[in-house]
């Protein structure tokens, strides 16, 4: 596996990954790929600390086994693990994180045994009271030997001989370096020596502290190896736990260390599904610094890469493997994972490098063959093979391969491949299941653009990459000359093709992004009538209740036998009536005409038709019917003269909802009705009563034939026998 990431050009992403485990494992990862992807989104959205360094304990587990005994610095490693587990327990994950966290179920026994260490790894005293005299017997000694030694060192008869006033550490020794002749003036042993001739002594006295200090020392190691004995007989006994345990901090270990990564670099996760396509997204390969993202999709057995001279043709077939190869693992990558598909493969292979070499004793085209011999017997493989007609005569190789890669097809393989064989390219390319990808050039700077045109065969552009790493224009011209001209007009044919090709591209690309924004503005005006719908439900229900309201109350005055009741009921019903808030309508007709700039919400365009209740308008290219009240008018509005025309109506000052036509003559009662009705529709009132009395007929006749002709009035009826029966009128307005 470390060899093919090597030739995908992905060590650097390796040892960066591996930096972040607590302990190095492989990079397969035991569970169902969808619950460990699961598992990653929900660490993602914490802010996780990442474990500590943890040594590998499969020594420790096997001696376990065996009812051995642990040394503390073993024992303490299973402690960080425990301690990790403690922290994730309480912490708040979703859904499947968190399900896997409460199955971890760790004994009190061994829970415990995590609060005898400190931080730093270290046994505590507080365990044993024994520690704490050691400790402090240590300490004293330790001091002793600090004071003996300044001591010395200001010791008249030994100044003459001490070479520095420092306090050498030699094998966790202290020790003064000191002239010859010290040892008339010093007792010591003499443990080193130095580059100038000079002795490292170690002084008598403090030699004999240092042994009281190791066997204090020793007497230490005598009762923590008492702990550890007893804590390894535990250990023993919940030795299926440990390894359990053991197992699950790998796990998720490497979780958290890919999201670690992803954050890092800000990466993206892809799922491999249960299909063989291959579709990237922006993807950028990580081993380039400033990379052109690159998008393709791979979806038949065969990916055939043409194109010019250093065009990016291998790095794109290694992008390719490599995003196969980081989605199976679940290791993140620079990706648009939204829009990105890739398929899942049992293996992996590469035919990259020349096997040639003077170890191997093989050619370069033997080693191909040797490597392609051992393809027929595989599945589910994905294989990248880079400049697949190097080592051997073109024409015969473009025959063999494309021999031996339909026999290929008939496996479940999967094959990238770069090549400058256009006889190689044509022979393949009649099979459905071959998908072809053209590295383009940029003739007018004369470079590559680093890009790719699917369905087409490429142009090598070699001349023109010869001129650009220095060679003499001369010589190629030469070149050219040699090469025929038949074969300069096929690649001339080829070019064309080419640039053909990548116009029709740009021009369905705007074509689709036309689309986009028409089914953007469809879904916006949708949206809106919506909204305005809604709106305008909730404005009828409401005026609905309002004017419901007003109406019982209006009512209620009718039925009212006190006039003053009446007039105050019939007062609050036009008081609620005038409180009701009425959608402002403007009913202004827009004089609209071909070539008028008009706008509709926020889009805006040009009238190209109408007709009484549609618009055609021109927006950004795109053609929309819209009715036509429900413009507005954008840019070109013609000067309208304004009208001055000021209407002042003046409230009556007696006003009342009863008139009393008794006596009158017919003209005179009629000339007084029509004025009272103007009075009654200015005040607001509904209904009115009219009192003209039976006598003779003819005033009722009259005031019957007013009514039944006036455009305001909206009913009429005979009064009850309180307001006057057959000689009044209750009138709707």
């Amino acid at each position: 596996m470390k060899e093919l990431f090597r030739k995908l050009d992905l060590n650097d992403y390796l040892e960066k990954f591996n930096s972040l485990l607590a302990r190095e494992k492989p990079l397969f990862m035991s569970g169902d790929s969808k619950l460990n992807y699961e598992k990653l989104t929900e660490i993602s959205i914490l802010n996780l600390k990442s474990p500590n360094r943890v040594a590998n304990l499969d020594d420790a587990l096997a001696r376990l086994a065996k009812q051995g005994i642990l040394h503390i610095s073993e024992i303490y490693e299973f402690v960080k693990i425990i301690d990790y587990f403690e922290y994730l327990k309480k912490l708040k994950f979703e859904n499947k994180m968190q399900a896997y966290l409460d199955k971890i179920e760790i004994p009190n026994q061994i829970s415990k045994i995590c609060s005898y260490f400190d931080n730093e790894g270290e046994f505590k005293e507080s365990i044993d009271e024994r520690l704490v005299g050691i400790n402090a017997a240590f300490k004293n000694k330790k001091d002793e030997i600090n004071s003996e030694l300044k001591r010395l060192i200001y010791t008249k008869s030994i100044v003459p001989y001490l070479v520095d006033t420092q306090i050498h550490f030699i094998n966790d020794n202290e020790a003064l370096l000191v002239r010859g002749g010290f040892n008339h003036v010093l007792k010591g042993s003499v443990i080193a020596r130095s580059s100038g001739g000079y002795f490292y002594v170690l002084p008598a006295n403090i030699s004999k502290l240092k042994i009281e200090q190791r066997d204090l020392l020793d007497k230490k190691d005598e009762i923590i190896f008492e702990h550890s004995k007893t804590i390894s007989s535990i250990f023993s006994k919940n030795l299926m736990f440990l390894k359990f345990i053991n197992s699950a901090f790998d796990h998720v270990d490497a979780l958290i260390a890919r999201v670690m990564m992803a954050k890092l670099g800000d990466l993206n996760f892809v799922l491999s599904d249960g299909s063989s396509d291959i579709v990237l997204n922006e993807f950028a390969h990580p081993a380039l610094k400033n990379p052109k993202r690159v998008s393709v999709s791979f979806k038949g057995k065969i990916l055939l890469i043409t194109g010019v001279n250093a065009g990016g043709k291998s790095m794109l077939l290694k992008s390719i493997l490599s995003a196969a190869i980081l989605a199976k693992y679940l290791l993140p990558m620079s990706i648009n994972s939204q829009h990105s598909k890739i398929g899942s493969f049992k293996e992996f292979d590469t035919i990259i490098e020349d096997p040639q070499s003077a170890k191997n004793d093989i050619s370069t085209f033997a080693g191909r063959m040797l490597h392609f011999s051992g393809l027929f017997g595989k599945k589910s493989l994905l294989i990248g093979i880079d400049e697949i007609e190097l080592g051997t005569d073109f024409e015969e190789a473009a025959s063999l391969y494309s021999v031996m890669i339909d026999k290929l097809l008939e496996n479940d393989i999967k094959m990238v491949i770069t090549t400058h064989h256009k006889r190689l390219a044509m022979l393949l390319a009649k099979h459905s299941d071959v998908e072809l990808l053209a590295a383009l050039y940029d003739e007018v700077n004369s470079r590559p653009k680093y890009e790719f045109l699917a369905g087409t065969i490429g142009k090598s552009y070699a001349f023109e990459t010869a001129v650009r790493y220095g060679i003499s224009s001369n010589l190629v011209a030469l070149a050219k000359k040699s090469y025929g001209e038949d074969k300069e007009n096929l690649n001339e044919v080829i070019s064309k093709t080419i640039n053909l090709e990548m116009e029709l591209k740009i021009k369905l690309h705007d074509a689709n992004l036309k689309e986009e924004r028409l089914n953007s503005l469809l879904q916006s005006l949708k949206d809106q009538k919506e909204k305005a719908d809604e709106i305008l439900r909730s404005s009828l229900n409401h005026l609905e209740i309002e004017y419901y309201k007003a109406i019982n109350e209006a009512k209620r005055g009718i039925n009212l036998k006190d006039i003053k009741d009446k007039q105050r009921s019939v007062n609050k019903a036009n008081e609620l009536v005038s409180n009701i808030q009425k959608p402002q309508i403007s009913l202004e007709p827009l004089n609209l005409k071909i070539g008028d700039r008009v706008k509709y919400e926020k889009i805006k365009g040009e009238i190209l038709s109408l007709n009484k209740n549609e618009v055609t308008i021109l927006s950004d290219g795109l053609k929309l019917r819209v009715p036509i009240n429900l413009l507005k008018r954008s840019g070109n509005q013609p000067n309208i003269p304004q009208k001055n025309i000021n209407v002042k109506v003046q409230k009556p000052t007696n006003a009342s909802v009863v008139i009393d036509l008794h006596g009158l003559r017919s003209e005179e009662a009629i000339a007084r009705l029509d004025k009272f009705i103007s009075d009654s529709l200015v005040m607001g009132f509904d209904e009115v009563l009219i009192k003209h009395g039976i006598g003779t007929g003819k005033l009722a006749y009259a005031v019957k034939e007013f009514l039944k002709a006036h455009p305001s009035v909206k009913a009429y009826k005979d009064g009850t026998p309180s307001e006057g029966g057959f000689g009044s009128k209750v009138v709707k307005l």
